[in-house]
């Protein structure tokens, strides 16, 4: 068996895991990672010379963090990736998925990788820049509840555009229902939201909530943008990593996206296994190329605290590559009451849902 066709460049990237037990447990689980996460074969199978050389995971380093958990950080070849984020999962959880006690905590991609990646097409200065909002913090509302008529949450939405909210999304329940169908729910909020624009001066974007296998998709997309929405929203949990990355992508329809977490709460909720909040609420839909990621606030209902969305918007916003930076949110039914304690906490660059 020969591996002389393969021509590895020698840049990688890297992946960090938390490894629960002992440090042997950690040792022993980490060189399996740097196997399942690459060939996903037996030891005695894979062939020496370049694969088990260079292709498989090499072990740059294992910390102890606290009792019973150590951080190891793994590097894999660049050429293992292609620009897609269904690989990038892949490679960076894809096996150590299926197993407890590894969590996957960060992902450095140097700036070739980035390159390839969607990326967000407004983030934040574009998005600021289409509503015309320099400085504070942008607030959305949500149409709801789910059972209402196409003309009631058009009637909710022409209210919200006049208290001059930034943006109006749908709820992530609203889909195509016969009671509420999407092309008349669609077109009743946006020219509800067009009404209250003209009124009041100040521009309102609407994400209605697009959803389904990708050829209706993208036919709802195309539709929602035609009938004046100035944004969507779409649940990568639902639909898929790669096909936020195709909206970000195609040249039309071509609106900012917001990311909703629906779904993905098993990703994060046992800390001892799965993917941390930052990476999969912060770097992922980045990469993807969300420009606003929506996730629950920490002191809610949800298992998620004050560091990990410390950590989250460090992911949405700090320097990376040609990936502009995305808005942070305070979400998951945040009352009004904690705006200025959110304001101190996320500074101006945020969006108040």
């Amino acid at each position: 068996m020969s591996d002389h066709h393969l021509h590895l460049s020698g840049q990688r990237f890297s992946v960090e895991y938390d490894i629960h037990g002992s440090g042997e447990d950690a040792q022993r689980r980490a060189a399996i990672l740097c196997i399942d996460q690459t060939v996903e074969a037996a030891d005695h199978v894979i062939p020496a010379g370049v694969i088990r050389d260079e292709l498989l995971g090499h072990v740059v380093g294992i910390d102890r963090v606290s009792d019973g958990i150590h951080r190891a950080v793994l590097t894999f070849p660049v050429e293992l990736l292609d620009g897609t984020m269904g690989t990038l999962l892949h490679m960076s959880f894809g096996m150590a998925g299926l197993k407890d006690n590894v969590r996957l905590t960060d992902l450095t991609l140097p700036d070739e990788a980035l390159a390839r990646m969607a990326r967000p097409r407004f983030g934040i200065s574009g998005l600021r820049a289409l509503l015309e909002v320099k400085a504070r913090p942008l607030v959305c509302a949500v149409l709801k509840p789910l059972g209402l008529s196409p003309r009631a949450l058009a009637e909710l939405a022409y209210e919200f555009a006049l208290g001059e909210v930034d943006l109006i999304k749908d709820d992530q329940s609203l889909g195509d229902h016969p009671f509420c169908p999407f092309a008349e729910r669609v077109t009743r909020c946006a020219e509800a939201i067009a009404t209250a624009s003209r009124q009041t001066g100040k521009r309102c974007l609407y994400a209605p909530h697009v959803s389904g296998p990708w050829p209706t998709l993208l036919d709802r997309a195309s539709l929602a943008q035609h009938a004046g929405a100035g944004a969507l929203l779409l649940c990568p949990g639902l639909v898929g990593f790669d096909t936020l990355s195709s909206m970000a992508r195609l040249p039309f329809p071509s609106l900012p996206l917001l990311a909703h977490p629906d779904f993905q709460g098993s990703h994060y909720v046992n800390p001892a296994s799965g993917i941390a909040p930052t990476v999969l609420f912060g770097l992922f839909p980045r990469l993807a190329g969300a420009d606003v990621s929506i996730y629950p606030t920490f002191g809610l209902e949800y298992p998620i605290s004050q560091e990990d969305c410390r950590g989250i918007a460090a992911c949405c916003r700090s320097s990376l590559g040609a990936c502009a930076p995305i808005f942070p949110t305070a979400a998951g039914r945040m009352e009004a009451s904690r705006i200025h304690e959110m304001l101190a906490f996320y500074g101006t660059d945020v969006v108040f849902v």
